[in-house]
């Protein structure tokens, strides 16, 4: 990921790998490296600047990673076994996880897709430090908006580079994965309008916007 900041004036999200200028990657390659600059640029974010508007202990969620969703031997959370093509927190064990399998799928249509589900599930695990009177009604929208501000404000800070044309890449991927996944299933999650007017949301206004 380049550590130079170029900010353009467009709501979008980040689209720069790690390695530029080396070696070509492989596919492999350059989703692993966009879901450890994800996973680094949000947990920084946070870590810096969580103290800025709570007062209450933060404590960050344990980063469990990818899973097969269809192994047998996939993890659990509260006895369950995490379920396929999904992403999700588990309150049991603080924990962070996503199915390989969702994450290759949406990273097909681009990378901001890998930025939005970690940065969302993060989301998740900021909800679980707070008291419920911080919480929206909707928890799934209140993490979206949670995801926009920790990416903008991750911009904003010079970790990341954000380009035209990316948050109109991400409610693309939503509206064609919309129902097909657990993740993306619009009963649980509220519409692609909704999630995308939650996620603009946080961009524009920052944390104080995702909070009541």
């Amino acid at each position: 990921m380049r550590s130079r900041l170029r900010l353009i004036p467009a709501l979008v999200l980040v689209l720069a790998s790690i390695g530029f200028g080396a070696r070509p990657a492989t596919a492999a390659e350059d989703i692993q490296g966009d879901i450890r600059t994800a996973v680094s640029v949000t947990r920084a974010f946070w870590a810096s600047h969580w103290y800025d508007y709570f007062r209450v202990r933060y404590l960050p969620p344990r980063v469990l990673g990818g899973y097969n969703g269809y192994s047998p031997n996939r993890p659990a959370c509260g006895g369950q076994p995490l379920r396929p093509y999904n992403a999700g927190y588990c309150a049991a064990g603080h924990y962070i996880a996503w199915d390989v399998n969702l994450m290759r799928l949406g990273y097909e249509y681009g990378d901001g897709w890998i930025y939005h589900v970690i940065a969302h599930e993060w989301g998740h695990a900021v909800q679980a430090n707070l008291p419920p009177g911080l919480h929206w009604g909707r928890l799934e929208l209140q993490a979206d908006c949670f995801a926009g501000a920790a990416l903008q404000g991750a911009a904003d800070d010079g970790a990341l580079v954000w380009e035209r044309g990316d948050t109109a890449e991400i409610q693309r991927i939503l509206r064609l994965l919309s129902g097909d996944t657990p993740w993306t299933r619009p009963g649980d999650h509220g519409s692609v309008s909704q999630r995308m007017w939650a996620f603009r949301l946080g961009v524009r206004g920052g944390v104080p916007a995702c909070v009541p």
